[in-house]
Order: C-alpha cells, then structure tokens, then sequence
C-alpha cells in the first residue's frame, strides 16, 4: 500500500470523497484508511504495535501496517478492528467522559468497542455507541503524533473523517477520462524533489485555457501561455492556463512563463507535483461555492510570486502540503473583499519557504478564518521578517480589508513556536 504523498489519484468508493456533497451511506465491511478533517492525517496505532491499551494517533498518510483499519458490522453500529493485530478501536474504560482516550484493545463486544458513521456533509462522525462522543483529535492539532481522544460531537473539523479504501489515495478527487487536451503519456514520479527543481519533459505553448475534468496527468510537461495568455503582466482580468472543474485533478505539471493566471479550481480539487518557475497574477485561485469543499497542494513548489500564490475566494478547507516556496509576497490569503464573505479554512504541513518573502498565510478573522501550521521550515530569514500568519477585517467588494494583526493566538491562527524552524 502506498498512500500520502506518492499516492495514486483513485478513490473508488463511492460517498467517501470529501468536498464532493453529503456523503453516501456508511459503509458496513471493508478495509480502510480514516483520514481527519482536519490535518488530513492518518488514525494510526503508533509504532504498530500489537499491546492492549496503547492510544491511537494521527501520522502521515504512508500506508502503515497500523493505519489500515477493518470495518465490520455488528449490533448497534460497526467495530474498528486494526488489520494488523485484530485489536478494536475502543474507549478506554468504557468510560463515557469527554476528553477520554481512546486505544487499541482486544475485542470484547462491548459498546464502548462499537461506533456509528455518521454522515456530516460530505464527511462522517465516528461516534462512539457507549457514550454518544465523538472520535476526535486532541485540542484539534494537525501535528502528527496528536493523541485520538473521544469528545463531544459538534461541526468542528477535527471531529470529522473520510474513509479511503486501504491502498488507495487519502486524498478524496476521482479518477476519470481527461476532458480537454489531451495528456501525454504519463511520466511515473516517486515523491517530489524536496529541493531543487524538476527537468521538463517537453515544453507546450498553451493559447487558449485548457479545462481538466478527472485527471490530468502532464508527465513534467512544461507549460506556458501564448497570444492571449502570453501577456505576462499582472492583470487580475487574465484567463488561467488550467481550468479545474469540481472533483478534478492536475499531477506531474511545470507551468513556465508566461502563467497567465495559473490555475483556477472550481472547487473541489487536487494539485500533486505542480510547479510554478514564474509565478504571474497568481500560481492558482481556488473558487466554489460549497463550505464542505476542499482543495489541497500536495508536492511542488513556487517562485517569483510578486503578490499571492495562492488566492483562496471560494469557502472550505485548502490543505498545502509538502510544498516549497520562495522569492514570494504571500502563500495564500484567503480574499479579504470578494463578492461573497465566506469562512475560509487553510491547513499547512510540511511546507519549506526561503527568503525573501512577505507572509505565509493572510486570513479575515471577523468572518471566522482559520489557518493551522506544522513542520513549517523558513530558511534564510536571520530576522525573522517573514510574518506566519496575518490577521485582517474583511471588507465588503470595493473596499479595502484591514490589517488587525499578526501571530498565533489559540482561535484564528493557530500554531506554537516548535512548529515553526529557522535555518
């Protein structure tokens, strides 16, 4: 099994795709990965081990022998029984308290060992059928290692989960026939560079914007805009050289320059492996209209962002992972004065940004923004003159947001100092 960051594309059961609607009817039996709302990050039995009593976690999506979980059906709702050592996810004294462990235990039968799926939009509560509480992540971290606890049900993002078949892609975007033009022949790609950048495989001039529904796969073709995409100014108005409907996915691409506007995403979608040499009005703009949509970065990287590289207008959660950036005004800044004021959430993992550089991530916090950090790298930033997170009072279109502030503060921006590291 191989799953994170040199995961396939697939996701073949139908209702476990977040961000895709309200989810199907839960499944009864089956082998699966459960990933968390919230970190996207795997529930884990550490170190795999076989013991009674050890409490789960949540780590990196690899396809660990402890991540993989059997679902059974049983009276009341289903059990969790981990494939590796056939123990049963269960509360730890049968207790029915809020803030309980939850561990791995030999299988008994008893309620505190069975669970209901819940649907939640287009995610599931696991909610535990002894005491009604919820599987949950401990204070909602996003690190890995971050305890599995049971805790009062709510909408909170920590509390929800997607059910990905073992084996197969956490990250929740269907695999189809490309729409458009067509892809060249795909070119296997093993985790992306961690430094560096890649060889193209080709150059392709694109005139016209070329719009991917299912998966595109550019095998490390370089693309860059020509006629009306070849202007390489700054002009918001710009067509983007990628077009991503709801559900799609673009992997293994290098956009040159011109990039025009990048990539624009309707909603739901998935970029793996992308690579921006010249970021131009922005490497990519993530749109919709669904709260429960989610977009995630996984791999590649951005340079030469004179402003954003990320913009973030639509709602719902956008995960950037394992990314690189440098030479940039901001990563992401979820739109301080769009037509529509939504909640915006950004969750960033694994993510090395070099100087010179503005700002990791802005957000709105009077329209209830979030931004999460973990094993955040910042290199050659002696002063620390890269802010993390900035915090602003969204304003309505035609005015300007305000800046309020900076730095964690327990409800908006979210992190502590050991996720941050200087080199």
């Amino acid at each position: 099994m191989v799953l994170g960051l040199v995961a396939a594309a697939g996701l073949a059961l139908a209702g476990t795709i977040a961000g895709a609607g309200s989810a199907a009817a839960a499944p009864t039996s089956g082998t699966y990965t459960l990933v968390n709302a919230g970190s996207n990050l795997c529930l884990d039995v550490p170190g795999a081990s076989g013991s009674d009593g050890v409490q789960l976690v949540q780590s990196g999506c690899n396809g660990g022998a402890g991540q993989s979980w059997t679902v059974t059906s049983v009276s009341g709702g289903v059990t969790l029984k981990a494939a590796h050592s056939g123990k049963c996810a269960g509360v730890k004294d049968a207790s029915t308290s809020a803030g309980k462990a939850v561990q791995q235990e030999g299988c008994s039968g008893a309620s505190s060992q069975t669970w209901q799926l819940t649907a939640s939009g287009s995610y599931y509560r696991v909610v535990n059928a002894n005491g009604g509480k919820c599987l949950n992540v401990k204070d909602s971290s996003t690190s890995a290692g971050a305890l599995i606890q049971q805790n009062s049900c709510d909408s909170v993002t920590s509390k929800q989960w997607t059910l990905a078949p073992a084996g197969s892609n956490p990250n929740p975007t269907p695999t189809v026939t490309p729409t458009g033009n067509p892809s060249p022949t795909p070119t296997p790609t093993s985790p992306p560079p961690t430094s560096g950048w890649p060889t193209a495989n080709g150059t392709q001039a694109v005139g016209s914007t070329i719009k991917v529904s299912g998966t595109l796969d550019g095998g490390l073709k370089r693309y860059y805009g020509t006629g009306d995409l070849g202007t390489g100014g700054q002009d918001e108005d710009q067509g983007p050289i990628f077009e991503l409907s709801n559900g799609a996915t673009l992997k293994n691409v290098i956009l040159g320059a011109p990039a025009a506007d990048g990539v624009h995403c309707l909603g739901t979608c998935t970029l793996q492996n992308v690579w921006w040499e010249d970021v131009g009005e922005d490497a990519a703009t993530f749109l919709g209209t669904s709260a429960s949509q989610s977009m995630t970065v996984d791999g590649g990287g951005a340079r030469k962002a004179t402003d954003k590289v990320f913009q973030h207008n639509g709602p719902g959660t956008f995960y950037i992972k394992n990314f690189q950036v440098n030479d940039f005004g901001k990563l992401y800044r979820a739109c301080g004065n769009c037509t529509n004021s939504y909640k915006r959430d950004v969750v960033l993992s694994n993510v090395t940004a070099t100087s010179p550089g503005k700002a990791l991530v802005g957000i709105n916090t009077n329209w209830g923004d979030t931004a999460r950090f973990s094993n955040i790298t910042i290199k050659n930033d002696a002063s620390k003159k890269i802010v993390i997170c900035e915090k602003y009072k969204g304003a309505p279109k035609g005015s300007e947001p305000t800046k309020i502030g900076e730095g964690p503060d327990g409800t908006n921006c979210l992190y502590s100092t050991s996720d941050i590291h200087y080199q």
